[in-house]
């Protein structure tokens, strides 16, 4: 009997040991990710002239004047440190859990997000050539893991895209690979080439120029039926603020299918940090 017991708990100890190694691993990986994205932002740009925006739609050139001050140096990464709630459930059943985020953003190259909400903490990445999704109960048994998957990187850069339109409003300015159509009085379109990949995100602007609702054609399986195609995805902004010669949102809600009968706003953030980690340098 006792030798059994000690048996047991040695395969115990074992399993334990291996899935700390497997955790440690992610965290690295994570560290990488972050520094990688750091490197490749290098230091800011020109600063910002208005005469670049003049042949773009006339909501556009509203956006631009609003969240980007004249002479302010270009930035193409932001870190972002947020908390609010998710919702783990339906739109019927929101199961909405405190969460908090400490988020790298550097569009249209990549983002990483680690969050934590009650004991489950992981990280959403993305970069040029892969994407994951990687959740962790109490740091130790995994319970969501994605990669390698052609589905999930194509809407990880929609929402890299998408979030660069409202906390780093630079990586839209025009260039060969980003262009803009107008959708309407208040309404604008950029599409944004990459690597494999294009994605189109609409904002609307008010008359002050504030982008206070960004959708895009996202691939997501995120419906009934679980099967990726395009569907609307996106979310609402509001509490601007200047940091750094740029008016960003501090509050964003967002989700699924917006604009439907089934929009359901899984994401509340509310931000308390950022920083342009160009400008430091």
């Amino acid at each position: 009997m006792v030798k059994w017991l000690a048996i047991t708990f040695a395969i115990i100890g074992l399993c334990a040991l291996l899935l700390f190694l497997w955790r440690l691993s992610d965290v690295r990986a994570e560290g990488s990710i972050w520094n990688n994205l750091l490197q490749q932002a290098g230091p800011a740009g020109s600063a910002f002239n208005s005469s670049v925006i003049e042949a773009l739609p006339e909501p556009a050139q509203r956006y631009f004047r609003y969240t980007i001050a004249p002479g302010t140096p270009l930035v193409s990464v932001v870190e972002i440190e947020m908390e609010g709630r998710l919702g783990l459930g339906t739109k019927e059943e929101p199961a909405y859990r405190p969460m908090t985020a400490h988020q790298i953003l550097a569009p249209p190259k990549g983002l990483l997000w680690r969050v934590r909400t009650g004991p489950i903490s992981g990280s959403d990445a993305a970069t040029p050539s892969m994407s994951w999704t990687r959740f962790w109960l109490f740091h130790l048994i995994p319970v969501v893991r994605v990669s390698g998957n052609p589905d999930h990187h194509r809407s990880a850069f929609g929402r890299v895209v998408s979030e660069g339109a409202f906390w780093v409003p630079s990586s839209l300015l025009p260039s060969t690979n980003v262009t803009w159509e107008s959708v309407g009085e208040n309404a604008a379109r950029a599409t944004v080439s990459y690597g494999d990949y294009s994605q189109s995100i609409d904002l609307t602007i008010e008359a002050d120029g504030r982008p206070t609702q960004v959708i895009i054609q996202r691939w997501s399986n995120e419906n009934a039926d679980k099967v990726f195609r395009e569907q609307p995805f996106g979310g609402y902004l509001s509490d601007f603020r200047e940091i750094g010669g740029y008016r960003l949102p501090m509050r964003v809600e967002g989700g699924n299918l917006i604009g439907t009968d089934d929009y359901f706003p899984f994401y509340k953030a509310e931000v308390r940090m950022i920083r342009f980690p160009q400008l430091d340098k």
